[in-house]
């Protein structure tokens, strides 16, 4: 897609996001899973031209799972908006992230059977990773928020 990766030295803090591109369907997707939490964000349709807006992108469908995710207005409040300076979007080579970027691309090809991307997304992050001792990835995220911001 005609971008040049950044290497990123902050990979496990919560701020650090990580991207892959998959094709599906003959279709173009940007998998973005979060290096401390591995809370994965799937993107669709975004363009060659589109990048400089990814980070727009990625903040704004974000924030609509995470309030999907029933998570507290003012802990995601807080992480966006501390988030606007500090959320980077790179690439990795640390092997557990690529792992878990591996099984979403692989329960990629489930997303069609969900009414939303929001509840595919629901879905995928409730897959319980080793990494992060075997819990599902949003009650990592949240448990992370809530000791950051309350």
């Amino acid at each position: 897609m005609k971008i040049t990766p950044e290497e990123n030295e902050n990979s496990s803090s919560l701020f650090s996001w990580h991207a892959n591109i998959i094709k599906l369907n003959n279709r173009k997707y940007i998998v973005i899973v979060n290096g401390l939490s591995r809370v994965s964000v799937i993107l669709g349709g975004i363009r060659s031209a589109q990048l400089p807006k990814l980070i727009q992108t990625f903040s704004t469908t974000l924030l609509e799972y995470l309030k999907s995710e029933g998570i507290e207005p003012k802990l995601i409040d807080s992480y966006m908006k501390e988030g606007q300076e500090k959320i980077t979007i790179s690439k990795t080579n640390n092997r557990s992230v690529l792992g878990t970027m591996k099984e979403v691309t692989l329960f990629s090809d489930s997303m069609d059977s969900f009414d939303n991307n929001y509840e595919f997304l629901k879905w995928i992050n409730r897959v319980i990773h080793k990494p992060i001792n075997y819990n599902e990835p949003i009650h990592v995220f949240k448990d992370e928020l809530e000791k950051n911001y309350l």
